[in-house]
């Protein structure tokens, strides 16, 4: 789902803002509150980050509705899975029994076990990853949304399907959006795999960036 809950509230509230009655205060709250998140995680903000999604959270529990919640819910996944953190989703497992159909594809496809059923259920900009034989890195680079490419890639890596091209290209994205928590992970991938293949040098350069980007600037 990645960000389309949060593109979904925007549409929303620029139709209550053009109407009457205004838009109610949840979707406002959520919507930026979602927003603060993903910025938030991506630079690295912890504390940022927990409190803008705790008040978006809130914001989308009192509609009721667990299709609202669960894709807050698979924001916060997409992007640890986009900063190569691999582990569960609980707080949308939680809601699993009550999501719709589509969630629990996008989850599945999150945890790196999608079926073939469930692709056509994914947003349309993850299909030809999730879908590609063989060499998937063109469909990476195909995705326009940074966020969600870098979430195509992380899935990719986490099946053992991402080449040299992929991780690549998810370090240049976070590195052109300025997201210091993914650009250390894809950095510290790459570097790892080129010291296993031998190239020194060319692991000595991406430490040395990794080390320029964790020093923030000092």
């Amino acid at each position: 789902m990645t960000r389309v809950l949060v593109l979904a509230l925007a549409a929303m509230f620029v139709a209550g803002c053009g109407s009457k009655p205004r838009a109610p205060d949840w979707q406002m709250n959520a919507h930026d509150g979602l927003e603060r998140y993903v910025a938030a995680f991506m630079s690295g903000n912890a504390r940022v980050e927990a409190v803008e999604f705790d008040n978006a959270l809130k914001a989308l529990e009192s509609t009721g509705q667990p299709a609202l919640v669960a894709r807050a819910e698979l924001t916060r996944c997409a992007a640890r899975v986009a900063s190569l953190d691999f582990g569960d989703c609980p707080g949308f497992e939680r809601l699993r029994a009550d999501a719709p159909a589509a969630e629990r594809a996008y989850a599945d496809y999150l945890a790196g076990r999608v079926s073939p059923e469930e692709i056509a259920m994914l947003p349309e900009q993850h299909r030809a990853a999730a879908s590609a034989q063989g060499d998937a890195s063109p469909a990476v680079s195909g995705i326009e949304d940074p966020f969600a490419r870098l979430v195509a890639a992380g899935v990719l890596l986490r099946n053992g399907r991402a080449d040299p091209r992929v991780l690549a290209k998810a370090s240049d994205t976070a590195s052109a959006q300025g997201w210091r928590r993914p650009l250390l992970a894809w950095l510290g991938v790459q570097a790892r795999r080129a010291e296993q293949a031998g190239a020194a040098d060319e692991a000595q350069r991406l430490r040395r960036r990794i080390a320029l980007v964790a020093g923030g600037g000092k």
